[in-house]
């Protein structure tokens, strides 16, 4: 699935010449720097290029790279399939097998549209109905593609910049909710080593520990692997808590916030993590067009990963 370019190959270099002197569990300040100058003398273009992702089961995609990611993006389903970091591990670990579950057809980023006026912005399993898609920008700064749904009613774009990606979802149909969810495998593999934090405290909690609540703004969530230097980060650009299109709307949300207080999930499962931004239990919130950004820090402190994300809510 995944061949090196020279871009990759010089990032590579960099980063494995850090990793070996300072060793991939270490979490001091000496390696958080180290790989940080690393990722940010690598090339900053975003390639655009059109192929298969073996690993989820020869599906055609979109295969966009940037300084410190490889994005698979399924061009019929029109969400990610594969999410690989500088040192060629997927962090999504999807394949479309049918019956495969948590193992493999479940997992991806946004699975967004699910039973709501079709099931829609999910890498291409046997529960994803059809998209079409279309590259609107393509340059060495920022590559863009949109999504309509094959019943027209949603619409997504997906920009790609140097150093992240932004999902937006700029179409709802009306009447019905989404969210938008991670179901992956942090460093890899879904395991006792994995680690996550989020705005709520400045604390790593255990893979297995789960989230129920609404996230204080900027909401976002990072995901982490002791044995990785790097982690996993999503960023919900808009509060949720004020998200509905319509004062009656609104108020009724924030009533049915306060009596559940969790509309942003995070729940383990044996195989992988379900993050759902606008998700309490199987419920969806979200109503109206909203942006999010993924990305990889080079660092696993709380400070380093909050600062990143905080920088990201003025672009």
């Amino acid at each position: 699935m995944f061949s090196l370019t020279t871009k990759h190959l010089a990032s590579l270099l960099i980063i494995a010449s850090v990793v070996t002197s300072i060793g991939c569990n270490t979490r001091g300040d000496s390696s958080t720097k180290a790989a940080q100058e690393a990722i940010e003398t690598s090339p900053t273009s975003v390639t655009l290029t059109h192929g298969v992702d073996e690993s989820a089961g020869e599906l055609s995609a979109y295969i966009v790279e940037i300084a410190n990611a490889t994005f698979y993006l399924e061009k019929q389903g029109g969400g990610l399939s594969s999410l690989l970091d500088a040192d060629g591990i997927d962090w999504i670990g999807f394949n479309n097998a049918k019956g495969s579950g948590w193992k493999g057809e479940y997992r991806g980023f946004p699975n967004a549209v699910h039973k709501q006026d079709g099931s829609y912005f999910h890498a291409m399993n046997a529960g994803t109905d059809p998209s079409t898609s279309k590259v609107t920008i393509e340059t060495p700064k920022h590559v863009q593609i949109v999504f309509t749904s094959g019943n027209g009613k949603w619409q997504a774009q997906w920009d790609f910049y140097p150093k992240r990606c932004d999902f937006t979802m700029t179409q709802v149909s009306a009447g019905y909710h989404y969210w938008v969810q991670y179901e992956g495998v942090p460093g890899g593999l879904m395991d006792e080593s994995d680690f996550w934090y989020n705005s709520a405290d400045n604390q790593p909690h255990p893979i297995n520990e789960s989230f129920k609540g609404d996230l204080p703004s900027p909401e976002w969530f990072a995901f982490g692997d002791e044995k990785s230097p790097r982690m996993f980060y999503l960023l919900h650009h808009e509060d949720d808590a004020f998200l509905n299109s319509n004062e009656q709307e609104s108020k009724q949300f924030v009533d049915k916030q306060q009596e559940d207080s969790h509309p942003d999930d995070y729940v383990s499962r044996p195989y992988m993590t379900v993050l759902g931004f606008g998700r309490s239990n199987k419920e969806k919130f979200l109503n109206t067009p909203q942006r999010f950004s993924i990305g990889f820090v080079e660092s696993t402190r709380y400070a380093a990963v909050d600062k990143a994300v905080k920088n990201l809510i003025a672009k």
